[in-house]
């Protein structure tokens, strides 16, 4: 089985967003409990990481910016906008959710791990260089996708976004660069109303940014034709050193804040892919940061799947979430919904064939 690391700690439930908001820590209270099992403990690796460095934020955030989020620190309640709250110890946690992804670039590029899960809050996908928003203070993966081609020298990384809302901040950060391909797949038009079609980079970025808009409604199927005929073949084109995936549990049926209907098979097939994907261009280097999701049981079977899928077999028998092969079969072989896949071929086809 592959050597699968889980990044947590219990800071990441101290980032409080106050009564109702959907960000909560509940959205890692269960996982967490689960992750305690000697079922699992003994299956997975938890490595010890530290926070980033205001020199790795620097990368990709503006001085004003961060200390707009450093002078939350101690404070019981602040917003950085309408949606954006933090608490005491938010800003730490942000600075730790940003290391885990760090340090999990760090081990696989060292082949210490096969591949890696951080289970993280705050969220990070919508904080852009100057400013946060969405539910997010810092942009982890960003952060860290820059931290591996500054530090690391890294040349070509490709990042998949399938949480429910468009990717923003991690967009921005790399819209005119040839070094990172962004792909997302997202709930259109919806927060934060970016990501149309036609959004497809700047200067040496143009080709790079491939955004597919949703109407809502898609299941596995559709998410897995999205995989199969968009994603595979231009990931595979690029041929990346190193794959990182915003994974949304907002997708699942019945999030409070998206209308799509994925099910935990649907959530373990597109993992499964992006392992077979990993395995075959770039020696399996495949990350996932936790962005969106907010029905806490989507998020708890939907990461059971995913973890599954990484570790290469059932966690627990009583997780009925990896996939058989009839199952995977039938979505490996599920085509992109007709209209949408031609409208994506015939915008990207300056730069990739589909």
């Amino acid at each position: 089985m592959r050597r699968t690391a889980i990044y947590r700690d219990p800071l990441f439930q101290e980032h409080k967003t106050g009564a109702g908001h959907p960000e909560s820590p509940q959205r890692l209270e269960a996982i967490y409990r689960e992750l305690e099992r000697p079922e699992l403990t003994a299956k997975l690796l938890f490595p010890d990481f530290s926070a980033a460095s205001l020199e790795d934020i620097r990368r990709n955030h503006s001085a004003r910016m961060i200390q707009e989020v450093a002078a939350t620190a101690g404070k019981a309640a602040a917003y950085l906008d309408a949606d954006t709250r933090t608490s005491a110890r938010s800003y730490e946690a942000a600075l730790l959710a940003a290391g885990a992804l760090i340090d999990g670039i760090n081990r696989l590029l060292a082949g210490r791990i096969d591949n890696g899960f951080a289970l993280v809050r705050p969220p990070g996908h919508h904080a852009e260089q100057d400013r946060s928003m969405g539910f997010c203070l810092f942009n982890s993966l960003a952060v860290a996708a820059r931290w591996a081609i500054k530090v690391r020298g890294l040349k070509r990384i490709c990042v998949l976004d399938w949480d429910l809302h468009h990717g923003n901040g991690t967009q921005k950060s790399f819209y005119g660069s040839d070094k990172v391909l962004f792909c997302s797949f997202h709930q259109y038009p919806h927060y934060p109303g970016s990501g149309a079609l036609g959004e497809c980079g700047e200067g040496r970025g143009l080709g790079y940014t491939i955004n597919v808009p949703l109407a809502g409604g898609q299941g596995d199927a559709a998410y897995a034709g999205l995989i199969n005929d968009i994603f595979l073949p231009v990931a595979r084109s690029f041929q990346p050193e190193l794959i990182l995936v915003s994974v949304g549990f907002d997708i699942a049926l019945g999030d409070p804040l998206g209308a799509m209907r994925v099910s935990p098979a649907g959530l373990a097939y597109m993992t499964r892919a992006l392992v077979g994907l990993a395995e075959q261009v770039c020696g399996g280097k495949l990350l996932l940061t936790l962005e969106g999701g907010y029905g806490l049981e989507a998020g708890h079977q939907g990461s059971l799947a995913v973890l599954s899928e990484l570790y290469g077999a059932a966690l627990d028998p009583a997780f009925p979430v990896y996939l058989g092969i009839s199952q995977a079969s039938a979505l490996a072989a599920a085509p992109a919904p007709a209209e949408l896949f031609q409208e994506v071929r015939r915008q990207q086809q300056p730069w990739w064939q589909l």
